[in-house]
């Protein structure tokens, strides 16, 4: 199965939805210098270590 491409509002509820989790105290799932929620989540997105999926509805 191919990698899930996804449109900028996807990607823009995906990386809000994790950097609210990392906010929380949720643990960080690569090795990073940031601190900042939104930049921990989107050095997670762009190493593809994000387990989040998107159901698409389908006409």
């Amino acid at each position: 199965m191919s990698e899930q491409r996804y449109n900028r509002y996807e990607k823009a509820r995906i990386l809000g939805a994790r950097a609210l989790q990392v906010s929380y105290g949720a643990p960080v799932l690569i090795d990073t210098d940031q601190t900042e929620p939104i930049l921990v989540a989107a050095e997670e997105y762009d190493a593809g270590a994000l387990p989040f999926t998107v159901r698409r509805e389908s006409n």
